[in-house]
């Protein structure tokens, strides 16, 4: 099993590095691997290269803890409710699956994590977007927007090379690199108001680098200083705005204050 496992693990392993994985002799992983091949696991033997698993084979997933298999599921359900009809019956196929080679005390444990942990989504509605988005970034294919930005009192066309998409903040969004603002960026699903994927495709490069979050523009931005009234504490401080800086006690007052960076 513990073969099987690293050549399920790997695209091509060599009978040497297998036996020092698993200190035994090489001798004993021929014998192993001919056992295996003799049970109906259908292997490769490249000559000079290493063995391989025929493409398309996997193994059952028998060997789950019951936290993992409830974790399995649960964060199926959570990936099944929020993506279009196409992949959401592949989820709930795997997750029938999944269900269907667990022990009955397993089962169990996971019908119970369905009923503690739940993740409803927005009345249940899938953007009608998602499918084209998310066939144009596999085919690596351009796509024309019709924008609408935030604050933005018209729509913009923008021609984007899509590169990822985001589930953030409860909405898809789709990061991309944006030709016309000539570096990456984000755009919610729902302010798309129309798109088209062109025949056009492209190749990723560095370009399409995503850059990770950073505070770095708070340092030299200005500063708005703000009180709230102490009633009211505990919501500002639940969910507070991307620009928040740091919160201030002084020592002469019970009321803190609340810096943010401001842009303009």
């Amino acid at each position: 099993m513990a073969a099987l496992l690293e050549l399920q693990a790997h695209n091509l392993v060599r009978a040497e590095d297998l036996a020092q994985r698993l200190e035994v002799s090489v001798r004993t992983i021929y014998r192993d691997l001919a056992a295996l091949s003799e049970t109906g696991v259908p292997l490769v033997a490249l000559p000079g290269k290493g063995y391989r698993l025929m493409e398309g084979y996997f193994l059952p997933p028998l060997s789950f803890t019951a936290t993992e298999a409830a974790l399995l599921v649960v964060g199926g359900e959570f990936v099944s409710g929020r993506v279009e009809p196409e992949l959401r019956g592949a989820a709930e196929q795997a997750l029938r699956k999944l269900s269907g080679v667990l022990p009955a005390d397993r089962r169990a444990a996971v019908a119970r994590w369905r009923n503690e942990m739940l993740f409803p989504t927005r009345d249940g509605a899938v953007d009608p977007r998602l499918a084209a988005v998310r066939t144009a970034i596999q085919d690596r294919r351009v796509v024309r927007l019709v924008y609408h930005a935030f604050r933005r009192a018209e729509p913009e066309q923008r021609d984007v090379e899509p590169i990822s998409l985001v589930y953030f903040a409860a909405t898809w969004q789709l990061a991309a690199y944006c030709r016309v603002r000539q570096g990456p960026r984000m755009f919610r699903l729902e302010r798309i108001e129309h798109m088209e994927v062109l025949h056009e495709t492209f190749a990723l490069a560095e370009r399409h680098a995503v850059p990770p979050p950073s505070d770095a523009w708070k340092s030299t931005a200005a500063e708005a200083r703000v009180r709230f009234e102490l009633d009211v504490l505990r919501w500002v401080r639940e969910r507070q705005p991307y620009m928040f800086v740091r919160e201030e006690t002084p020592q002469t007052s019970r009321q803190p204050i609340f810096v943010y960076a401001v842009r303009d």
